[in-house]
């Protein structure tokens, strides 16, 4: 699972103030891994270092062998959650590869509002919202070509692993930062200024549904999407476990509904074809 495990698992992995051995970062890795199904490399030490290092000193523990020892446990649900949140990557921003969102509302949004508009359900998902700027950016999308959405069977799921960032994204509320992407338009529209921050409006809020979904486990969900968003996640899989998750994503999809992935990304699954800049759209199925 560690690519290129070179060193001995006794040596010293990062000098410093917490002793930190190669096998405490493989226990690290394969104890993420089994949690995540993300894969860390060796190039990753630091990282694990630096961001596991805070957990230590919250927590008073002298050495990482202690802290992974305490991880392991499934009792300790509130740590477990800690060392996800700290080793899970949540780099986003609103409209982040504007491409898709274009095509989305050009080229997907027609159709849907035309079922919508016949009393149709319609979902799209989120999957691995990270603090929610996705999906609500799908949410705005949504709104300019159907702006009563909120009244109709029209709803998106935002779904992460991380149970802290999921919280998070539930307020709706970001920083002047956070909203900058966001065009001026669409802004003075759905956004309203809460102190020093902004709140993303009812009509925006209302249509998104948060949930901690971890994406290797069971899908509690029954029914199928019309869309579908995973961009930038299945990077931090291996090669087996990107297939297997594109392939659910193919099942998971209605007859013509589309999944967006990031840009470094592909998804050579049987069912789906490449129909724009990583957009792929499901075939039908026959019968």
């Amino acid at each position: 699972m560690i690519a290129g495990a070179r060193n001995h698992k006794d040596d010293v992995a990062v000098p410093g103030e917490f002793f930190f051995t190669w096998g405490d970062f493989a226990d690290v890795a394969a104890l993420l891994y089994q949690m995540s199904g993300i894969h860390l490399t060796e190039t990753k030490a630091n990282l694990v270092y630096s961001r596991l290092a805070k957990r230590l000193r919250a927590l008073g523990l002298k050495d990482f062998s202690t802290y992974i020892d305490g991880v392991k446990d499934p009792r300790e649900k509130e740590e477990r959650s800690a060392f996800l949140s700290s080793l899970t990557t949540n780099l986003t921003r609103f409209f982040r590869e504007p491409h898709h969102f274009t095509h989305l509302g050009d080229a997907k949004m027609p159709g849907l509002v035309r079922r919508a508009r016949a009393g149709d359900r319609v979902r799209l998902w989120s999957a691995g919202c990270s603090a929610g700027h996705e999906p609500y950016s799908m949410a705005m999308t949504v709104l300019e070509a159907l702006p009563d959405a909120g009244r109709l069977d029209v709803r998106i799921l935002g779904s992460d692993i991380d149970p802290l960032i999921v919280q998070r994204a539930a307020t709706g509320v970001y920083s002047t930062e956070d909203v900058e992407p966001i065009p001026d338009t669409l802004r003075r529209k759905y956004l309203h200024r809460q102190g020093d921050d902004y709140s993303l409006s009812e009509d925006v809020r209302s249509l998104v549904s948060f949930r901690c979904l971890n994406l290797l486990g069971d899908w509690p969900m029954k029914n199928r999407f019309d869309i579908i968003f995973c961009r930038n996640v299945a990077i931090y899989f291996d090669g087996p476990t990107q297939d297997r998750l594109f392939r659910r994503f193919s099942d998971t999809l209605e007859d013509d509904g589309h999944l967006y992935i990031g840009h470094s990304e592909r998804a050579q699954t049987e069912g789906l074809v490449a129909d724009a800049l990583t957009a792929y759209r499901r075939e039908a199925r026959n019968g």
